[in-house]
């Protein structure tokens, strides 16, 4: 059975500046106990030593699914977003799609999922934009996003506890909202500052390019 996170990690590039014989030493894990466990993440405790030498005692929230999300762009330019109640945070966010992906899963095929489910909308075209390590700090959630256009009406299929609204943006209102505050989904600014690279840098179609930048 493949497992998504092996192939996050297969390929990691080191950095141009970087010099792998003058790192410090990694840290130490020492062993693991369960402190919490859901059908969603595991929360555990770990006796480490850190690349100083000194003592710890590290808890890490590791999640059962590979976070995807997708950027879903129409020909002409415009992005769809989705609007959604925030439990974490208690907050209303405005985000691309984006969802979880069993380990065991296709991660494209996980942003598809959510791409339909959350959205209505099946892409013919996908191009990958990040991977990304989410807060590395306290948790191993790897995350991994997609440009996608060429879109169609898919079946609407939102969760059970997910009241949704659904918004068709200009790509430079977004990128606007996003410099003023008003979105804050770190996955989805990401991504959306990606997009808007490639953009740039002639790594999306010239035609489909053009009509993001309008605008800006």
């Amino acid at each position: 059975m493949t497992d998504s996170r092996d192939t996050f990690d297969a390929d990691r590039p080191t950095p141009a500046w970087d010099d792998p014989a003058d790192r410090p030493p990694p840290w130490r894990n020492d062993g693991e106990r369960l402190i919490y466990e859901n059908a969603w993440l595991r929360l555990t405790g770990h006796p480490a030593v850190a690349p100083t030498g000194l003592q710890a005692d590290y808890v890490v929230m590791r999640p059962k699914n590979l976070s995807v999300g997708v950027l879903p762009v129409h020909d002409d330019g415009a992005v769809t977003l989705v609007g959604q109640q925030r439990f974490a945070l208690m907050n209303w966010s405005w985000e691309m799609p984006e969802g979880g992906a069993p380990f065991n899963e296709d991660p494209l095929d996980g942003a598809r999922r959510e791409l339909a489910e959350e959205a209505g909308l099946a892409a013919a075209v996908w191009r990958e934009a990040l991977r990304v390590e989410m807060s590395n700090s306290v948790t191993d959630e790897r995350a991994l996003s997609w440009i996608a256009w060429d879109l169609s009406p898919a079946p609407l299929d939102p969760d059970p506890t997910e009241v949704i609204r659904i918004a068709r943006v200009p790509f430079a209102d977004l990128l606007r909202e996003i410099g003023r505050g008003a979105v804050r989904d770190m996955f989805t600014v990401a991504t959306s500052l990606r997009a808007y690279h490639m953009a740039r840098e002639g790594e999306l179609p010239p035609e489909l390019a053009k009509a993001m930048l309008a605008g800006l």
